[in-house]
């Protein structure tokens, strides 16, 4: 069965072409919200502290604010990137099948309990 494609190398690219075409009609019908879900919700908190340095915006800023947002309902993990700019930017991220609207929600309770 090999053989034949291989003899036949316009009728197996003719047939490739025919699937690919097969596949990008049914790629456009398929409803977005039937496509799965491969990454997890993120909410990202930003904060500024004008004038600090990246070790003061994590001391006084990321740690208090990773404390209280920690534990937060389907919660996976969390990351931070403090800069010299006096920029912290925190993601956190929950897992897949999490309501994003939540998700937000309940970060933004946490947020406001350290004010």
């Amino acid at each position: 069965m090999f053989r034949f494609f291989i003899d036949r190398p316009i009728f197996a690219s003719v047939i490739s072409i025919v699937i690919v075409l097969v596949g990008a009609a049914a790629l456009r019908a398929l409803p977005i919200e039937l496509y799965p879900n491969v990454v997890p919700p993120q909410v990202v908190v930003e904060a500024t502290y004008p004038g600090a340095s990246a070790q003061v915006i994590s001391d006084t800023v990321a740690a208090p604010l990773e404390q209280e947002i920690n534990g937060v309902d389907d919660m996976i993990y969390m990351e931070s990137t403090a800069t010299d700019s006096g920029t912290l930017q925190l993601t956190v991220s929950f897992e897949i099948g999490t309501d994003p609207d939540q998700a937000t929600i309940n970060v933004n309770n946490r947020v406001h309990q350290r004010q």
